[in-house]
């Protein structure tokens, strides 16, 4: 089947029918799956996925409709039915697709796809697991059980046509391969986890960097104690320091500042941090997971630098939540082929500093190594962040002992402040967020 031109057939009936605008977002996927457990297969899966999702704006009215059905009469009766809906929707100015200058010339990707994670067979992925199970175990005699080890890989096409001239389509690769496992000491248990995630197979960590990974970072937990409640200098290795990067580009999200739900809402322009702190919403970046020639609406992508050495320069918009403010979009929204489009980042990194994390630990006489944290939450108006931690406790610049039970607290505002050193080991390790490892000048530590 030509989806590109189901999409533009499902664009042109819709305009036929009355619809002063229409839109059709077709995603076709496919995935497969395996976990294994103690040298044998525990789960196999393979699944493939389609869908197409109808917009249409019918006087100032807009109408949603969508179906996995690719047959001419359940595509023709989803036209039908977005434009019902239309007529009983509340009426908005706000309500239309992008046009005119909100599009233009798609920029330049680079590849996305990967022939060799597309044709990867079931075997590689059995194989590359149990390698990486084997040598998760090989690395420590503490490893006694896992709580997951597994590989896979999924193909994604994107097809999109609109009346206002969109007309676009592209195909990613994603790969990746992780490692969970237990470790124990007789006196508790502590878990680890590792984990890569590529478009590219030549680019994923090989299934012995992966276990030996996982295993090195249970190990290093064992024997965990809380500290004392204390204030003291804090570094969040890459993957914590990537959640913190979420919750500030977060507080950017276009709709929240729109509503006065964003503690930045009247800080644009405005001084956030030091001058070596830039942080960028990237949807061209190279091999990037969420890399991508337009966004979920047919506006070409492009980069955004939300902090640019220290200073807020942009929020992220979507079409109708940048007509709302009187703005333009960023090209970041966001979806699937069942949804409405929503503000969402795409490649969201950190940019990375000239000092390795030895030197920035080398630094602290007393402080936290942050690992991982616990039931994490942020309350995107006050910008005050808790979260129960675990980690490794540094004393005269040497990790020194595991941490865990204890609560670390700060304001985002001031932890941007506060953010007096940048490491050099930017990584995207799971997904299309990244950050080096950082370091903040003081958070407060609740223990004993």
């Amino acid at each position: 089947m030509d989806y590109q031109q189901l999409a533009k057939r499902i664009v042109q009936r819709a305009k036929r029918k009355g619809a002063r605008q229409a839109e059709a977002f077709l995603e076709v996927g496919r995935q497969s799956s395996v976990r294994v457990h103690q040298g044998q297969i525990e789960d196999l899966t393979q699944s493939t996925s389609k869908g197409v999702g109808v917009r249409v704006v019918l006087k100032d009215r807009l109408g949603f409709a969508y179906t996995s059905d690719f047959e001419p009469a359940a595509v023709d009766h989803i036209v039908d039915q977005a434009l019902k809906l239309a007529e009983f929707s509340a009426p908005s100015k706000l309500n239309g697709l992008p046009s005119g200058k909100d599009l233009g010339r798609f920029g330049d990707t680079g590849p996305l796809f990967d022939t060799k994670v597309a044709e990867l067979p079931g075997d590689w992925k059995i194989k590359t697991a149990l390698e990486a199970e084997k040598a998760a175990r090989a690395e420590d005699s503490r490893i006694i059980a896992f709580n997951g080890v597994g590989a896979g890989d999924y193909v994604s096409e994107i097809y999109m046509a609109s009346t206002e001239g969109v007309t676009g389509a592209y195909a990613g690769t994603y790969v990746y391969l992780y490692a969970a496992p237990v470790a124990s000491d007789g006196a508790g248990l502590q878990t680890g986890y590792w984990m890569d995630y590529r478009r590219f197979l030549d680019d994923l960590d090989g299934p012995e960097a992966i276990g030996r990974e996982a295993t090195r970072r249970a190990v290093r937990m064992l024997g965990a104690r809380r500290v004392k409640t204390q204030q003291v200098p804090v570094l969040f290795d890459p993957q914590v320091a990537a959640s913190f990067v979420s919750d500030v580009a977060g507080a950017a999200d276009g709709n929240a500042v729109y509503q006065q739900a964003s503690l930045l809402a009247p800080l644009m322009g405005k001084r956030l941090a030091g001058a070596h702190v830039t942080l960028v919403d990237d949807g061209l970046m190279p091999r990037g997971l969420a890399t991508a020639p337009f966004d979920g609406e047919g506006v070409p992508t492009r980069r955004t630098p939300i902090i640019e050495q220290g200073v807020l320069k942009s929020f992220l918009y979507d079409a109708f939540t940048a007509r709302k403010a009187k703005a333009r979009t960023t090209g970041n929204a966001s979806r699937s082929y069942n949804g409405l489009p929503a503000i969402g980042t795409s490649n969201l990194y950190l940019e990375p500093g000239t000092k390795s994390p030895q030197e920035l630990l080398r630094e602290v006489d007393s402080g936290f190594y942050v690992t991982a944290l616990l039931g994490h939450g942020t309350d995107p108006v006050t910008g005050e962040l808790s979260a129960g931690a675990n980690g490794l406790w540094i004393e005269k610049g040497e990790l020194t002992h595991p941490v865990q039970e204890v609560t670390v607290a700060g304001n985002l505002l001031q932890m941007l402040k506060d953010l007096d050193g940048i490491g050099s080991d930017l990584q995207f390790r799971g997904g299309a967020v990244g950050a080096p490892t950082v370091r903040f000048r003081q958070l407060t530590i609740s223990g004993e």
